[in-house]
């Protein structure tokens, strides 16, 4: 999949070779939305809705989540995410398309900032756990709203949210590197929340506020046997169960990426 530096997240060249034809990946498929593009210039139309019965069996079926109120249609406003990694044989750059739960797009993942030496070294070894990465959470128009840089690390990972325009939001702070592994959620400095996983694995994610009570969720879905095999795909459901203050909501929504960035790439850089 190509596509050019310019073009929204989620849209490609046409894979049959239409010249100036992009599609849109869903993170499993290729869709049937198709909009003419030309080369260097960004697409601003509304971005494609999902398949609704695969989104809706990931959310019900495989993270056990029951229907939930409609939201605002917005990263911050639905009460479930699905966020679903672009599959890939290798993984050179993270991308991620998020979805509410009847599967419509309401934003994307795409990390930024890497050279074409640092693709190269993911290429060819696991040193990119070692890395710095620059994730940006973006909304379903394409416009920036958080930035996550998790900083070069040895064990534990540190992965500090911003504002686009660099205003702190706060940071989330590995606590453990043995057993189930937990992350504690701070703004200047004070833990306001922690996500805490559920087994050693850490796959699956409680996230509660200052008082250890439960607020959100995170749950890894079975993408199937093939595209678990032989392609980088992670996806998750996040389940926010109540309304959330800010800088408390922008941080659980940030942490929804932030698990895969923080273990994920340790798992293969130890593996």
């Amino acid at each position: 999949m190509t596509t050019h530096p310019n073009t929204p997240a989620g849209w490609y060249a046409d894979p049959q070779g239409t010249p100036n034809l992009l599609r849109w990946w869903d993170g499993a498929q290729w869709t049937e939305h198709t909009h003419p593009g030309q080369p260097g210039q960004a697409q601003q139309q509304a971005q494609p809705v999902a398949d609704p019965a695969k989104i809706q069996r990931q959310v019900q079926q495989q993270a056990g989540v029951a229907p939930a109120h409609a939201g605002g249609g917005t990263l911050f406003t639905e009460p479930v995410l699905v966020v679903n990694q672009k599959a890939k044989l290798i993984e050179l750059t993270n991308e991620y398309s998020v979805f509410d739960q009847h599967g419509r797009t309401i934003g994307s993942v795409v990390q930024v900032g890497q050279s074409t030496l640092k693709k190269v070294a993911r290429f060819v070894s696991s040193l990119d756990q070692f890395m710095t990465h620059k994730l940006e959470i973006r909304d379903a128009q394409g416009q920036p709203h958080l930035v996550l840089t998790r900083p070069a690390k040895f064990i534990k990972s540190k992965v500090l949210v911003t504002r686009p325009d660099g205003q702190p939001v706060g940071e989330i702070v590995q606590q453990n590197a043995i057993g189930k592994i937990n992350f504690a959620i701070q703004v200047n400095g004070q833990q306001i929340g922690a996500i805490k996983a559920e087994n050693w694995r850490a796959w699956n994610f409680a996230i509660v506020d200052h008082t250890g009570a439960e607020i959100a969720r995170i749950t890894k879905t079975w993408e199937g046997l093939a595209k678990t095999m032989f392609t980088t795909a992670d996806n998750y459901v996040l389940q926010i169960h109540r309304q959330l203050p800010d800088p408390l909501l922008s941080l659980v929504v940030a942490t929804a990426l932030t698990v895969d960035t923080a273990l994920k790439q340790d798992a293969r850089g130890f593996g």
